[in-house]
């Protein structure tokens, strides 16, 4: 028996996960003090310091937002499905969507399938889960995000084939004009025409060119490339990015990533890395995503997990991420900067003090936490939908005026 198996009898798990994680986060708090924030090379980010106290492992030192506030769109019970993950919410014709994927018990298993919730009141309340798409014999299937372009609302949607070693998928979508009835779904394209043979990453970003790009998985395995198109709806001529990735084998080192914009117009992608360094990677493109810069190590904690980022209505940079020096999925931040090169403020969101739930059942890869953020700007509040668990359907709204102040 391992010593953390024996200290975890005897203690309980999370204790021990707290101290373990807080004897990471007290070395690694060194390490940070003198690494990217002495310098503002182009080509470079970094978190300000003294910004994130990871000797605290609850709250991370920080204080809640102004004007914020928490919802559940779905909540498992012993009649519901059990696992939900990869939420993502938009705002189309005067209603809010929220899609996710759902299994009755286990992550990425042959019967996931994507459920979508609607409100009619600004997301005070919300109707039982819909299916967008159900899983089949052959394929299964998990939420690839939301696209809306003037009366129609795309849902892109990641296809799996079942058996297929080592695993991968392709993106496929689906429209509607009212959110309800929906079109068959067909496949997302290259600009050659050919299928796009990988599985696309967090919703399409709009540049101010109004180009779209995003990530996308490719097959075989799941390796990670940028990829764009100048086509507004996204569902055809996507172009891979010059880009080098570090093969693992079944994947790419970087993984699940996002994006934002820094005030000198540079792109910065941003990654999960599979090597766990328990930092953020990035990535800089300065011709609109058609060639990239190698990743780099930042200096910018992070649980391993997927994160996402944006921009706010007056450019602000932000990034929504567990920045913990381990594998733990709390507390849940969003970290703000200016020009998107420093970082230098933060607020909670989510904290495990007090505030996150016990998991109520279990199954395969059910962790512990708040789980996938996914952001999108509405009527002046940052919604910031996640996972709680991999179970509970969430999201937290913050009022941006809070957030400038």
């Amino acid at each position: 028996m391992s010593a953390h198996s024996f200290l975890t009898q005897i203690f309980g798990g999370n204790l021990i996960n707290h101290y373990l994680c807080g004897m990471r986060n007290i070395v690694v708090s060194f390490l940070i003090a003198y690494s990217l924030v002495i310098h503002a090379d182009k080509d470079s980010i970094w978190l300000a310091n003294g910004v994130v106290d990871s000797t605290q492992a609850t709250t991370l030192g920080l204080s809640m937002a102004e004007g914020i506030e928490t919802k559940t769109v779905f909540n498992a019970t012993d009649d519901t499905d059990h696992y939900a993950n990869g939420v993502v919410m938009t705002a189309f014709k005067g209603r809010l969507y929220c899609m996710w994927q759902s299994s009755p018990k286990d992550e990425d298993s042959d019967d996931s399938w994507v459920a979508y919730s609607i409100s009619e009141d600004e997301g005070e309340t919300w109707c039982p889960p819909i299916p967008l798409v159900k899983a089949n014999k052959k394929e299964y299937y998990t939420s690839g995000g939301w696209h809306v372009i003037g009366d129609t609302l795309i849902a892109f949607i990641d296809t799996w084939t079942i058996g297929q070693v080592p695993r991968g998928g392709k993106t496929c979508y689906i429209t509607s004009t009212d959110g309800l009835t929906w079109s068959k779904m067909e496949e997302v394209t290259m600009s050659d025409g050919t299928p796009m043979n990988g599985i696309l990453e967090q919703d399409p970003y709009p540049l101010p060119s109004r180009r779209l790009i995003g990530a996308a998985h490719f097959q075989p395995g799941l390796h990670v490339c940028p990829v764009y198109t100048d086509d507004p709806s996204g569902r055809s001529g996507w172009e891979r990015g010059d880009f080098e990735s570090e093969d693992r084998g079944k994947q790419s080192r970087e993984l699940e990533p996002s994006q934002y914009i820094q005030t000198n117009g540079t792109i910065v992608m941003l990654f999960r890395d599979q090597n766990s360094s328990f930092r953020k990677l990035a990535s800089f493109s300065h011709n609109r995503g058609e060639t990239w810069t190698k990743p780099i190590v930042t200096n910018i904690p992070d649980a391993r997990t997927k994160q996402c980022a944006g921009n706010l209505p007056d450019g602000t940079a932000y990034t929504v991420c567990c920045p913990v020096n381990c594998k733990q999925r709390y507390p849940l931040v969003i970290l703000l900067s200016k020009d998107g090169q420093c970082f230098d403020h933060a607020y909670l969101l989510r904290s495990e003090c007090d505030d996150l739930p016990p998991r109520r059942y279990e199954g395969k890869y059910k962790t512990l936490g708040y789980n996938y953020p996914k952001a999108m700007i509405h009527n002046g509040w940052l919604y910031v939908s996640y996972s709680t668990n991999k179970e509970d359907v969430q999201y937290t709204r913050i009022n941006i005026e809070g957030l400038n102040q």
